[in-house]
């Protein structure tokens, strides 16, 4: 049985995570996992996030988890989502917040023109950005099987990653501009949407996790 542990340091939406994969997968031994040695045992790794980046950082260590998902980060299919991707580059904007830098690269908030203020002006874009989406596929992998390209995603997001080398980016999406909402590298895929929020596509993307062989 597959073993797959979801990395529960406290900010993050564990269970509606774990609902998607064992629906995806039921035949996958899906846990929440709050101690080092479970993520280890795992065959895969989840790495969800949300809430301010800071806190995320924080409280991972507070875990003693963070090198757990280095360590899954070097040796096992390992899913970013949300916060969970954003964590793996170096740096964000949002506090000020230096990351686990597993990828080179920024995590920056929506700004300029095509943006509301605080008070909100006319027609601009509302931050954050929070709803249905295309995403679409910049490359092949595995992970977008029997996912049309341009099929919509759920995001809830103020902050995305520019990677510093773009060939990590594996889907795109737009929101006032075109912006990186998947990345890829050897063993990792991480995403800015939440697939367990995304309806079919969203399961067919964990499905095709658990089959993932990289």
């Amino acid at each position: 049985m597959i073993k797959i542990a979801i990395v529960d340091y406290g900010m993050g939406n564990y269970h509606s995570v774990q609902r998607a994969l064992s629906h995806a997968a039921p035949e996958a031994d899906v846990r929440l996992c709050k101690l080092a040695c479970e993520i280890d045992a795992a065959d895969r790794v989840v790495f969800p996030g949300q809430g301010a980046m800071a806190d995320c950082i924080r409280t991972l260590d507070e875990a003693g988890l963070r090198d757990a998902v280095l360590r899954a980060a070097k040796s096992k299919p390992l899913l970013g989502v949300c916060v969970g991707e954003q964590m793996l580059f170096e740096h964000s904007e949002e506090g000020d917040t230096t990351s686990l830098g597993i990828f080179k690269g920024e995590v920056v908030r929506f700004a300029g023109p095509a943006y509301a203020d605080q008070h909100g002006h006319g027609d601009r874009l509302k931050v954050p950005h929070m709803g249905w989406n295309p995403v679409k596929h910049v490359k092949d992998h595995p992970l977008w099987t029997g996912i049309a390209d341009n099929a919509p995603f759920y995001f809830v997001h103020s902050y995305y990653a520019v990677p510093a080398d773009p060939s990590l980016t594996v889907g795109t999406s737009d929101y006032g501009l075109p912006f990186t909402c998947a990345v890829a590298f050897e063993n990792i895929f991480a995403v800015q949407f939440h697939p367990e929020k995304s309806a079919d596509a969203g399961l067919r993307l964990c499905r095709n996790f658990v089959d993932w062989k990289p």
